[in-house]
């Protein structure tokens, strides 16, 4: 199962908010959503995400 749990973690240290994902980076609102309820998201979303946070898909998502 995927869990997305260190993204928040992630986020939280790097000072990014959900809400800057949805207006500065233009993230959906399903997009959140879909992390937030562990739900398959592309591999580009993963790939932005570390591209804004500066990190590694391991820094974002963990195998359970």
């Amino acid at each position: 199962m995927i869990d997305y749990s260190p993204l928040w973690e992630t986020m939280k240290s790097r000072n990014i908010s959900t809400y800057q994902l949805i207006e500065k980076h233009h993230f959906g609102k399903a997009t959140i959503h879909k992390l937030r309820h562990n739900e398959n998201v592309t591999v580009v979303t993963l790939e932005r995400l570390c591209q804004i946070l500066h990190c590694e898909v391991s820094d974002i998502v963990k195998l359970s």
